[in-house]
């Protein structure tokens, strides 16, 4: 009987491939830090103060450099009474001036709103959808522009809305003083 031929038993062609990958791996992480040290200008080899002066540029010793204080935050010292640290005023702005809205429309379908804020928006009227709750009535979503501050600038935003067909409603709104802790 002839015998046949034994095939030497070695590695399969799986496990030269895994050694392949984790030799790429390897290699590319080690690149990938080289590449960001190179980057950022850091080198872990080079020391700073182990750099030996030269003897023509040493002409005596060095004057230390003393560091900079951190600044000491307390925080009692900011606190609302204290007056060697007070706290600067609030800006102050006139008591009861008007705030002016031009309502272009109040729906209670928020698709509606919507399409309406992007047609102001391509006449370049930037609007904003305030949501409110009328009870038995539903939910409404109106459509207004503002706050102006100037009956001059209403009423050229007036005549802009009405010339594209948006009939708009004059809102006058006086805000409320608000109480001071």
């Amino acid at each position: 009987m002839a015998k046949t031929a034994s095939r030497k038993s070695g590695r399969s062609g799986g496990s030269s491939i895994f050694t392949g990958v984790m030799i790429g791996l390897i290699f590319g992480a080690v690149l990938a830090v080289g590449v960001a040290l190179w980057a950022t200008g850091n080198n872990p080899f080079k020391s700073s103060s182990a750099r030996p002066a030269s003897p023509a540029t040493k002409v005596g010793p060095a004057p230390q450099a003393e560091p900079e204080a951190a600044p000491s935050f307390d925080f009692y010292k900011v606190l609302p009474g204290d007056s060697t640290h007070a706290m600067p005023p609030a800006p102050s702005t006139a008591p009861n001036t008007p705030l002016y809205y031009l309502q272009a429309g109040a729906f209670q379908n928020p698709a509606d709103a919507d399409n309406l804020k992007a047609q102001l928006a391509l006449l370049g009227i930037e609007a904003v959808i305030q949501t409110s709750d009328l009870g038995e009535k539903g939910v409404f979503h109106r459509v207004r522009v503002g706050p102006l501050a100037a009956m001059d600038v209403v009423n050229r935003t007036r005549s802009l809305l009405t010339q594209n067909n948006i009939p708009a409603t004059l809102v006058k709104e006086v805000p409320t003083p608000q109480e001071t802790p």
